[in-house]
């Protein structure tokens, strides 16, 4: 078999695409714009409609730690019980904490979702750091605090999930209720989010007040 090389001409042009590629495939708002795209297409000629398919803007948000990773589960997964869409989370359609629960009555794990793999330790397993059922309880406990007649109620039977993380249980339910308004592109504890912004040559990243007074741990003497 011999060896084809490209025309100089054609090379050229060929490095262009490529980088061309590469800096879409980097790109999460060219990602975002594509795949709007082709669901308005769908989404309209079934509708019989026109315009965008999402009327706001996406945002992305760099999840920290283990306290803004289990803040962010928990607030998308009770998007349907704040939008009164359903009261329980089993019920809750289209979230991945209804196939958890699902495939945890039948002792399984969902297929497709990421395992819940336990406490963090040494070695951690690949996985999310939690327990799975103390995952599911505090799902269970924010969103019975989410009801109208129980606005702001602390339940006396806390999840053991909270005491671990170190999140007060009053700033889990603002939390629940206002995650995505209050923080911006990093999110997690403050020490977290310093870190960040040392390593990314960031001076200062908006929503830090929030993130140390909601998602740091208290200070102990």
């Amino acid at each position: 078999m011999g060896v084809y090389f490209l025309p100089s001409a054609e090379l050229v042009r060929l490095e262009e695409v490529a980088t061309e590629w590469r800096a879409r495939l980097m790109d999460i708002s060219w990602f975002m714009r594509m795949l709007n795209e082709s669901i308005a297409r769908q989404a309209n000629r079934k509708d019989g409609c026109t315009g965008r398919f999402w009327e706001g803007r996406f945002k992305s948000q760099a999840l920290l730690d283990e306290r803004a990773l289990a803040a962010y589960m928990a607030y998308v997964d009770l998007n349907p019980i704040r939008a009164k869409m359903t009261d329980r989370p089993e019920t809750s359609n289209h979230t991945s904490i209804q196939r958890r629960i699902s495939a945890a009555q039948d002792g399984k794990q969902p297929q497709k979702l990421f395992p819940f793999v336990g406490n963090p330790r040494k070695p951690m397993p690949i996985g999310l750091p939690f327990q799975l059922q103390d995952y599911l309880e505090l799902v269970d406990w924010s969103g019975r605090c989410l009801h109208e007649d129980k606005r702001g109620a602390i339940n006396e039977q806390l999840p053991p999930i909270l005491e671990r993380l170190q999140i007060d249980p009053r700033h889990w339910l603002y939390l629940s209720r206002n995650l995505e308004s209050r923080f911006t592109s990093l999110v997690g504890a403050a020490h977290s989010v310093r870190n960040a912004c040392q390593q990314l040559g960031k001076r200062w990243a908006q929503g830090i007040r929030d993130c140390e007074r909601y998602l740091s741990p208290p200070i102990t003497s």
